[in-house]
C-alpha cells in the first residue's frame, strides 16, 4: 500500500511540476527533469510487468497519465527561445522538429490509448510497456546523443 501511495503522489506532483517546467522555455535541467519523469513512470510499469511488484491499477493509471502528459509537454522544451547550445541535445532535432514532435505525440497518444483501455494484469502492462518502449526507442535512436 505504501508503494502505491508513493507512486501516485509522485505522479501527481510530477504532472504539476511538468507544467511549471513546460513554461521554462527549454533549459537543459527542464528537459532532463521531464525525461526522468517518463523514466520513473516506465520503471513503475516495468516493475509490474516483470512481476517485481503486484499489479495495481492506480499505479498503472498514474504512470500512464504521467507518460501521456509529459510526452505532450516535452516538445515545448524545443521552442525558438530554448537553449540550442545544449551539448546534450542532438542538432538533428532542430533540423527535424516536426518528426521529433510527431514521435513525442505518438508516445503521448499511445499512453492515452492504454489509459482508456487500462491493462488489467501483469501481461497487459507488459504489452503496453512494449508499445511505449518502442516509441521511446524510435525517438532515442533518431535523436539521442550516445554517451561513451
Amino acid at each position: 500500500m505504501k508503494w502505491r501511495a508513493i507512486v501516485v503522489a509522485t505522479a501527481l506532483a510530477g504532472v504539476a511540476f511538468g507544467s511549471v517546467l513546460a513554461a521554462d522555455g527549454g533549459t537543459h535541467d527542464a528537459r532532463i527533469a521531464l525525461m526522468k519523469k517518463i523514466g520513473g513512470a516506465a520503471g513503475a510499469l516495468g516493475a509490474i510487468a516483470k512481476g517485481d511488484k503486484p499489479y495495481d491499477a492506480e499505479i498503472v493509471k498514474a504512470s500512464l497519465t504521467t507518460i501521456a502528459e509529459t510526452a505532450k509537454a516535452f516538445p515545448d522544451q524545443f521552442n525558438p527561445d530554448s537553449d540550442k547550445a545544449d551539448a546534450e541535445v542532438n542538432p538533428k532535432i532542430w533540423d527535424n522538429l516536426d518528426d521529433f514532435k510527431a514521435k513525442a505525440a505518438k508516445l503521448s497518444t499511445d499512453a492515452e490509448t492504454a489509459l482508456a483501455q487500462l491493462p488489467s494484469d501483469q501481461a497487459g502492462v507488459g504489452a503496453t510497456l512494449k508499445t511505449l518502449g518502442g516509441n521511446c526507442g524510435a525517438c532515442h535512436q533518431a535523436y539521442r546523443i550516445k554517451k561513451d
